[in-house]
């Protein structure tokens, strides 16, 4: 795989308009699955110019079922090569990376946005009295108080895995193909389960970032509104400087 790539900058040579070129850099885990549209990895999943490079041997496996800060000095150092390209602002490709944002950012100089579960706290804000966020993750065995800890998220917020999924499988496994039926089928019924489970359950959050792609899906079956790394990172992307 290629350790670096530039999506969608408009404009060619020393002329091109400064404003077309990437200000959010994605730190990309070192995958080989479809990344179809919706997916976070997909450079057509945004309307705006993004810049990615791969964090060697970075798996998801290595990421999600074991301990993401073993990798923090190579996401550091992926994240000053995106910086020194122009990024004024990072982003990773797991749920799972809160655990490096606040080093990355250090390191790096510049906001980063680690992980979608750094929403919660600003939706729980917007929803009615009574009703909370629920988290619908890749792995609810991975998912530690830690890692809702580093993205300020209460520990008693409900959540919901997909760890025996055909989706989780592809994903953990680094599998060439993905069954995109079967993964929204999976989803929403999972997402469904947690509202079933938890009627005070007023928003939904997908930790994983290759769950956008059935966000729709899963709001016309919850009937609630679904928050993605999708939503985080076009916020995120508006505020960044040239």
């Amino acid at each position: 795989m290629r350790r670096e790539s530039l999506a969608k900058c408009a404009g060619t040579g020393l002329a091109a308009d400064m404003r077309n070129m990437p200000k959010l850099g994605i730190l990309m885990l070192d995958t080989r699955f479809p990344r179809v549209l919706g997916d976070v990895g997909n450079p057509d999943s945004f309307d705006f110019p993004v810049l990615y490079r791969t964090v060697p041997d970075a798996t998801p496996d290595a990421i999600v079922l074991g301990d993401s800060r073993r990798w923090v000095d190579a996401f550091i150092r992926e994240g000053q090569a995106l910086v020194a390209q122009g990024c004024t602002g990072l982003a990773t490709t797991c749920g799972f990376l809160s655990l490096v944002r606040k080093d990355v950012a250090t390191a790096c100089g510049v906001p980063v946005a680690s992980s979608a579960l750094e929403q919660v706290a600003m939706v729980q804000q917007s929803l009615p009295k009574g009703q909370t966020v629920g988290i619908l993750t890749i792995s609810a065995n991975s998912l530690s108080a830690a890692h809702l800890a580093a993205a300020n998220v209460p520990p008693d917020t409900p959540v919901q895995g997909v760890d025996q999924s055909g989706f989780a499988k592809s994903i953990l496994g680094n599998r060439t193909e993905l069954d995109v039926v079967r993964a929204e089928h999976d989803l929403t019924e999972s997402a469904m389960h947690l509202c079933d489970t938890h009627p005070n359950v007023g928003a939904i959050l997908l930790e994983c970032t290759n769950m956008p792609p059935y966000a729709a899906a899963i709001g016309k079956g919850t009937g609630r509104p679904v928050f993605s790394i999708l939503t985080y990172l076009n916020w995120f992307h508006s505020a960044l400087q040239t």
